[in-house]
């Protein structure tokens, strides 16, 4: 898609007057894993944003969510230092060289933040007069009405309208239709960061693929996965799976049973086995590595399998690998290096300890110097980067490679065939048709 089209259809930062404005920023810097930053490519992806704002004379107020602390069942919101944006807050300041302002705002142990505190308001003064570079909002999720519905979801809508007086959403990760990705948009100017602006563009590559397409897909439930799995499986010429995903189809095409498999996913998977019946576009992997156990790979207790050797009605233990030589596989090989588009959301093994899969999976995969090579999720990325970490600098500044920085939101961009049916994107279209209008 190029940028053009990208003008027409979305309100942009280029567009925005930003000087003297506070310019409240939505990213997702969701890479905090008790208390410490696992991967800063999530926040280094959105300096370009930052800078920007800062150059234009703007003086930004940053705000994330972190992890899953509120209980879905229950309501109950827990703000663990495990889950606060003190580690962000920390990395931007030595990377940036500036002092990022947090406020202490009151938490309730069961219901988290009412609301902004007075303490954000009194810093606004500090941030307008350059005494600090910018203020760094506590969790979003701590905040009881970011996810939640009625007076606080209104409330927490309205004070961040109060603090600002543009808003920016950089944060193509959290795609779910929330306070901060949403909501705000209803009440001040809004506009996409130029990370937002990338990964659609990106996007692009994944809906509308050069093909032949192959399509690498994993998973630990199917019930998270089965909508754009459909999707993608339409979309690609070639698919292979790995995890849970690949175990439960296993199940159902061989009648076999799997450790820890349950029998949702196996019956999940069945459809998917009827429709592949007629269409053939699963490439089985054909070595798979069995566990005795979870708890790591104990010598004497893990063996490859052959699937050509699995019995209708046997159980089996943990399916917790691909063998490295299933890539070796002729017809998954061949699928690989003819492939003009390649996705991977998916880490083939259960990691720490089985990861041979998932190397031997991005090793063929660079193999094909032609293909546009895309990779989506923050545990692929992950992986990628521990286990081929010298392909990795490699391909840094590579045309064939791009990383998404969220992988649920391109499956669920391909679920619904485009980026902007995605509510937080829509937000934004909306909030650009109601500006003109108001010109």
């Amino acid at each position: 898609m190029s940028n053009n089209n990208l003008h027409k259809r979305l309100p942009v930062i280029q567009d925005a007057d930003l000087n003297g404005k506070i310019v409240l920023v939505r990213f997702d810097h969701n890479v905090v894993k008790k208390g410490v930053i696992k991967d800063p490519f999530r926040i280094d992806k959105t300096l370009g944003t930052l800078y920007y704002i800062v150059d234009r004379g703007g003086r930004p107020i940053l705000m994330t969510h972190v992890g899953r602390p509120k209980d879905k069942k229950t309501g109950k919101i827990t703000c663990s230092p495990e889950d606060s944006v003190e580690p962000i807050v920390e990395y931007l300041q030595r990377k940036l060289h500036i002092k990022i302002y947090t406020p202490e705002c009151e938490k309730d142990p069961e219901l988290g933040i009412a609301g902004l505190c007075d303490d954000v308001f009194s810093a606004l003064k500090d941030l307008k007069n350059r005494e600090i570079g910018g203020i760094y909002l506590p969790n979003t999720r701590w905040f009881r009405g970011e996810e939640g519905e009625g007076f606080f979801r209104d409330n927490f809508a309205v004070q961040l309208s109060d603090i600002a007086d543009v808003y920016v959403n950089d944060a193509f990760g959290s795609w779910q239709p929330h306070v901060s990705t949403y909501d705000i948009t209803k009440f001040i100017p809004s506009y996409a960061g130029f990370l937002m602006q990338q990964e659609i563009s990106n996007l692009s590559n994944v809906i509308n693929p050069e093909r032949p397409f192959l399509a690498v897909i994993a998973g630990a439930k199917y019930d998270t996965k089965i909508g754009p799995l459909y999707a993608i499986y339409e979309k690609a010429d070639h698919i292979i799976l790995g995890g849970v995903l690949y175990n439960g189809y296993l199940c159902a095409k061989y009648n076999i049973s799997i450790q820890g498999i349950a029998d949702e996913d196996v019956e999940a998977a069945k459809k998917l086995v009827s429709i592949d019946e007629k269409k053939q576009k699963i490439l089985e992997l054909p070595y798979i590595v069995e566990s005795d156990t979870m708890e790591g790979k104990i010598e004497g207790r893990y063996r490859t399998i052959c699937i050509d050797d699995l019995r209708s009605g046997n159980k089996y233990g943990y399916m917790l690998d691909i063998d490295p030589r299933s890539f070796e596989n002729k017809e998954v090989e061949d699928a690989i290096l003819n492939s003009k588009t390649i996705f991977v959301n998916a880490v083939m093994g259960f990691t720490p300890h089985f990861c041979e899969g998932s190397k031997a999976l991005d090793e063929t995969i660079d193999k094909n110097k032609t293909a546009l090579k895309m990779y989506g999720g923050g545990d692929t990325l992950q992986e990628f980067k521990n286990l081929c970490p010298g392909l990795y600098l490699s391909i840094l500044d590579s045309t064939k490679y791009y990383f998404f920085t969220g992988g649920g939101t391109v499956l669920t961009a391909i679920e619904k065939g485009s980026p902007y049916g995605l509510k937080a994107i829509q937000a934004l279209m909306e909030n650009k048709e109601r500006q003109g209008k108001s010109l």
